[in-house]
């Protein structure tokens, strides 16, 4: 009897040594602590230029930090409640706050119904969209000046037009509410086609389909409007609002170059449109020099817009969620008990 060995006997495995082989080890750390190096650029940015300035200025708002002086010494939070009686920076609250609520509601509207038009079939439509930015790549000091000429009290073309149908010219720079108004108008006009972008890169990630439905249902165009591309806004009108807010309670190169010829940082002789960030400057810097005072200004200011920026926030959640309408609706009665039918 002839016994065959088996050309390929069986290999026992190799004992476990409990060590993973040196590739091995290095794959699963790069798996686990690359995206952390990939990030770590901007957090690094983020901590010298951002997080390290912010808290050093708070620090700075705790003395009496004169920038010509060479002591500095330690006052707590008396520029806080000197800051809080003061009758000046209460007056540039009310100015920021006003300016704000006239340019920015304005802004976002006119920017919703115009990223809604370009979102439709028009011609040239590529034209329109590019020629919505050219106010926001425009220079700031060309368009104050341009819009310190449009309401000028003597020579304004605002003010010629007034007199056309029977209205009295307006001081816009030496009237508080009126310079509230030429200012906002100046914001809306730089902001309003860079929003509309926003809004209308949102827009054309929505489903075609739902304006469909709603059509066969009997939805006209205002009804979809405001029940379909509202609600799936949502989002995007959260930040558009919160950058607009951040950028609003902000205003500094408008108003300052709006009032060019008649003390600029003081936002006009008496103060009609100096903003939170004029009075900051004016107290950080010249004529006062008192960067402790300033660096008070600036936290409040930041308290101010979190506040604000939390308030636009809480109030747009309550922006109905959409109720696209269904496909298998049974009549036009049964539509027109929804809501979707002209």
């Amino acid at each position: 009897m002839t016994v065959q060995l088996d050309p390929h006997p069986p290999v026992a495995p190799a004992p476990r040594t409990g060590r993973r082989p040196p590739g091995m080890r290095f794959s699963r750390l790069d798996t686990k602590y690359s995206p952390y190096l990939f990030i770590a650029p901007f957090f690094v940015l983020f901590g010298v230029f951002g997080a390290y300035p912010l808290i050093y200025t708070f620090w700075v708002s705790l003395h009496d930090w004169d920038l010509l002086g060479s002591s500095h010494p330690f006052v707590g939070l008396e520029n806080y409640s000197r800051l809080l009686a003061d009758a000046d920076f209460w007056h540039a609250v009310v100015n920021t706050l006003g300016i704000f609520v006239i340019s920015t509601v304005p802004q976002l509207l006119a920017a919703l119904w115009l990223a809604n038009l370009l979102n439709r079939q028009l011609r040239a439509r590529t034209t329109f969209r590019m020629a919505v930015l050219i106010p926001n790549i425009t220079s700031t000091a060309a368009v104050a000046i341009v819009f310190g000429v449009l309401f000028g009290r003597e020579f304004g073309m605002v003010n010629w037009l007034l007199d056309l149908v029977g209205i009295d010219a307006i001081e816009w720079k030496s009237n508080r509410f009126a310079s509230w108004v030429a200012i906002s108008a100046m914001v809306d006009w730089r902001w309003t086609g860079y929003n509309a972008l926003i809004f209308l890169a949102a827009m054309q990630a929505i489903p075609r389909d739902l304006y469909e439905a709603a059509a066969i249902d009997g939805a006209n165009r205002v009804r979809q409007f405001w029940s379909i591309t509202v609600p799936l806004l949502k989002p995007t009108i959260i930040f558009t609002v919160i950058i607009s807010t951040i950028g609003g309670l902000q205003l500094f190169t408008e108003p300052r170059l709006f009032h060019s010829g008649t003390n600029p940082i003081r936002g006009g002789p008496l103060r009609e449109s100096q903003t939170v960030t004029m009075y900051m400057f004016e107290n950080a810097f010249a004529p006062h020099y008192n960067f402790g005072y300033g660096s008070a200004v600036a936290w409040l200011l930041f308290a101010l817009i979190a506040v604000v920026a939390a308030v636009n926030v809480l109030l747009l959640r309550r922006l109905g969620d959409a109720k696209p309408p269904r496909k298998d609706a049974k009549s036009k009665e049964d539509a027109k008990s929804k809501g979707w039918a002209r």
